[in-house]
């Protein structure tokens, strides 16, 4: 089962089977942004606090220090952490199953949308020899660092959607 975990804490890259990786530093703040097979992690660094948001399939190997809240990615679950420093962090999970027909198309969308807009992406097959695709795109703001994260697993014909903002609050 996959699941959306928040950590107040920074984690190993070796912990994931790393595809894609992008820094992205503005203003004050740097985000690092990882995709993985079926998920990403993205940590954010702000004023010398850390987060990461990890969505990732069987996460019983991550750590459980620094782990804020996990929520299960099924159906449509929202998440807001109130500020106790410098970082604030929203977001949202929604999940969807496709017919074959519809899925074919939404990937075939999604390629073109990250090729189109340069987001990190990684289409592979799964062990079950269907065509999937995780895409991260990201959008810089002065204070605020948002991600929007699609994750289409072909075997399910599931389609994993995050949308996340990380904010520095001054």
């Amino acid at each position: 089962m996959f699941r959306l975990m928040v950590y107040n804490r920074p984690l190993h890259p070796e912990l994931f089977n790393l595809q894609a990786r992008r820094i992205d530093r503005h203003g004050d703040y740097e985000a690092e942004s990882w995709v993985t097979p079926g998920g990403h992690v993205v940590r954010f660094q702000y004023a010398g606090e850390i987060f990461c948001e990890a969505v990732i399939d069987n996460a019983d190997h991550l750590p459980e220090t620094g782990l804020i809240h996990a929520l299960p990615c099924l159906g449509e679950k929202d998440f807001e952490y109130e500020p106790e420093g410098k970082v604030g962090f929203v977001t949202t999970i929604q999940t969807e199953t496709l017919t074959d027909n519809l899925y074919g198309a939404t990937l075939r969308e999604m390629k073109d949308f990250a090729r189109e807009t340069g987001s990190l992406s990684h289409a592979y097959i799964d062990k079950d020899g269907a065509n999937c695709l995780s895409v991260l795109d990201a959008q810089k703001y002065r204070r605020e660092f948002h991600i929007q994260c699609y994750h289409l697993l072909g075997t399910s014909g599931i389609v994993l959607r995050t949308q996340s903002i990380f904010e520095a609050i001054p």
